[in-house]
């Protein structure tokens, strides 16, 4: 069956109070409509056409080009932003659904099993439902004795009897294609808001002599974002989505309350993610893992066996049975070997460490490569910038700096060499060389008994 997509996007969201359309603002790593994209895209609905219009740019932007897009330029109800795309269900079979595009909470087997149900049962048209523990202000679902849909009416046009009902209209729809291009055509406006409400193809689908049916799916999944509330609640909602998938894949989230993983980051079994850790982006961790807590890492790659401990890390790989941190900042660029320790309160920017090299405390290394076996003393940098440009330090395998040492890139030290504590270096050093850059300690006697009192 032909199954094809409207997803409404033209709203302008005033109450995100935001420079950004609501829809490109981020849940789980991702723009809230790429999420009702991947949806559709899971039940095998290729194409899609988007009705934008308010910073429409932004929308075209996070969609990308496998999609097509029409423009409403006035906004006069969800009726009319439909009817924008009838062209591009002109002379289509199978079904339609109507999305929503601040709906990112909706799943492929919620749209399934109303696809499912469309094509079973013979409807002219599906609703999603939900039941609401607090419908005021929603439009209210009424059913025939059959089950079927009878009805449906918005809040303020409700009885009383009808405000009692707690299912909901979502605002999405599976709809039969060429009798939705029938009902549009015989929409009007002729309302207190003067807009073209999709719900009237319902009733015209229904007087035509129909049957309109409902799915009703979990109430999260059909809450739309309108401000900064909602988009928290739905992140949550996800979050917790992602971190219920990992665990039944076989990795320990110790409190997933506290845990935040984007959408897009792998992580292999046997791994444990402590409290307090954001995992973001590309990232992806290796099995037998230790992260946490408190570690941030964002497009970061991990070996098998590493622990990260309160750290934080971009754009940068780490060997398999490495240990980082507590407190260390890998930066972008920066490949750190097998078997390495970089300890507490270590930087590493744009720097290839080799393996079994360690930085235990207290340093910084920068534009870099440096061998295998390395000992790089607390407190010594290279010094890697010269006021213009960054330059490059390389170490050899299995050299030794001291504590306290200073780099002056650009300068090379070879390997087996031997750097004193408290040197600073600015020339080659040779292979197995020890180099000493340091003035001669000088002793005053009684000098302290001299100063002013």
């Amino acid at each position: 069956m032909d199954i094809c997509a409207i997803v409404l996007a033209a709203g302008e969201g005033k109450r995100m109070r935001s420079k950004k359309s609501k829809l490109v603002h981020r849940v789980a790593g991702r723009p809230v409509v790429c999420w009702v994209r991947e949806a559709l895209q899971n039940i095998g609905a290729q194409d899609q056409v988007y009705i934008v219009g308010h910073m429409q740019d932004q929308v075209r932007a996070a969609l990308g080009e496998d999609v097509a897009f029409v423009i409403q330029e006035q906004q006069l109800g969800t009726g009319h932003a439909v009817m924008q795309a009838a062209p591009f269900l002109e002379s289509r079979g199978g079904c339609t659904l109507v999305l929503v595009g601040d709906a990112p909470l909706i799943t492929d087997a919620t749209l399934r099993a109303a696809v499912d149900l469309y094509e079973s049962d013979g409807f002219a048209a599906i609703v999603i439902t939900a039941d609401a523990e607090d419908p005021t202000g929603l439009g209210r679902v009424v059913r025939d004795p059959d089950g079927n849909i009878q009805a449906i009416v918005e809040h303020r046009d409700a009885t009383p009897q009808e405000r009692k009902i707690r299912e909901i209209n979502s605002g999405m729809y599976v709809f039969n294609t060429p009798l939705l291009l029938s009902a549009l055509g015989r929409i009007g406006s002729q309302n207190a808001q003067n807009e073209y409400y999709l719900t009237d193809t319902i009733s015209i689908l229904i007087g035509d002599g129909h049957r309109v049916g409902a799915y009703k799916a979990p109430f999260e999944e059909t809450v739309g974002i309108n401000d900064r509330v909602q988009l928290a609640q739905a992140a949550r909602i996800m979050n917790h989505r992602i971190c219920e998938r990992h665990m039944r894949a076989g990795v320990t989230i110790q409190d997933p309350e506290s845990t935040w993983i984007d959408a897009t980051v792998r992580i292999g079994p046997d791994s444990e993610v402590l409290s307090g850790c954001h995992l973001e982006g590309d990232t992806v961790i290796g099995e037998d893992c230790r992260i946490g807590p408190d570690t941030r890492l964002t497009d970061v790659e991990v070996g098998t066996g590493v622990f990260l401990e309160r750290t934080a890390a971009a754009g940068c790989k780490v060997g398999d049975g490495s240990r980082v941190g507590p407190y260390a900042c890998l930066r972008t660029g920066t490949e750190i070997g097998q078997h390495c320790r970089i300890g507490v309160f270590v930087e590493i920017d744009n720097a290839k460490i080799g393996d079994h090299t360690q930085a235990s405390h207290l340093a910084y290394v920068g534009d870099a490569n440096v061998g295998s076996g390395v000992v790089v003393g607390c407190g010594s940098v290279t010094a890697n910038n010269d006021g213009n440009i960054r330059q490059h330090t390389e170490i050899g395998d299995n050299v030794f700096v001291g504590s306290n040492t200073v780099l002056v890139a650009p300068v090379e030290v070879h390997e087996n060499a031997y750097i004193a504590a408290g040197s600073t270096i600015t020339e080659t050093v040779p292979a197995g060389a020890l180099a000493l850059a340091r003035e001669r300690q000088t002793v005053k006697k009684n000098w302290v008994r001299r100063l002013p009192t």
